[in-house]
């Protein structure tokens, strides 16, 4: 107790595995690793209801605030928005800046987001209604739908750099993506992005096969081309989706997060 020690509020995507992964590795190289299995609960936080109890014990609303600037029209915004979180603002002529209150962020919880789901030809017009059901068992709202014949400029926006490497592999993609109709569904959940990507599993059907076979790739996928579904990654990616596949609007009630975005 005679030893200052440094108290740290950490936020990221995934922080706790991530913040996880990083101190077993760090341990794992102490010449003397700990036996007890006990050295993370002493250093961090496990869940977001333990790190809310223990920040308002070190942290003041004051400290627990952090300034956020995103330029208005004229600069693409590149920060994840939080939806119901207390803003303050300053408005200038170029540029405006939000404070946003974490602590409020870790009292609201997950925040509702959207999503894309392309189901590929072939894989929707024989499993629709099962499908629809898994999406409404996990929770899912249906905001847009639409079928669509893909251009071979989309298709190829859709694919990994990974796939774009090979050109007998991209060419196996594209032609089968613009093979016939696609079904595309814009979803809305709480972490919907994340989610999303958690039940489809890898692009690889068997490997989603032989981690889970519930994943919905493992179901209804095929190969490593005809597996079923195409799901936006990442936040960034399901907002450019959106704007893709539904530029006339969706149906859903307007939230912080499709205002900010120009959604």
């Amino acid at each position: 107790m005679s030893n200052p020690v440094l108290v740290c509020a950490l936020r990221r995507i995934n922080a706790f595995k991530v913040l996880a992964d990083a101190l077993k590795r760090l341990t794992q190289c102490r010449e003397k690793p700990s036996e007890s299995g006990s050295l993370l609960q002493t250093v961090m936080a496990l869940t977001p209801e333990v790190t809310f109890r223990q920040a308002i014990l070190f942290f003041t609303e004051t400290d627990f605030v952090t300034g956020k600037t995103s330029f208005s029209n004229d600069c693409p915004k590149t920060c994840v928005p939080l939806k119901s979180i207390c803003f303050s603002y300053l408005v200038g002529a170029s540029q405006r800046c939000h404070a946003e209150s974490l602590f409020s962020y870790l009292q609201t919880g997950a925040q509702i987001l959207c999503t894309v789901l392309l189901i590929k030809p072939g894989a929707w017009s024989h499993s629709l209604a099962r499908i629809l059901q898994k999406l409404d068992l996990e929770k899912f709202r249906v905001v847009g739908m639409k079928h669509i014949n893909l251009e071979p400029d989309v298709a190829l926006g859709l694919l990994s750099s990974e796939v774009k490497q090979d050109p007998a592999v991209l060419e196996a993609h594209c032609t089968y993506l613009t093979s016939g109709t696609a079904l595309v569904l814009c979803l809305q959940r709480p972490n919907a992005v994340k989610k999303l990507v958690d039940l489809l599993g890898p692009e690889d059907p068997k490997l989603a096969q032989a981690l889970d076979p519930f994943l919905w790739r493992a179901q209804y996928g095929i190969s490593t081309v005809q597996n079923g579904f195409y799901g936006s990654e990442s936040y960034q990616r399901a907002v450019r989706d959106m704007k893709l596949f539904f530029p006339e609007g969706l149906c859903c009630t307007e939230c912080q997060t499709l205002e900010e975005e120009e959604v």
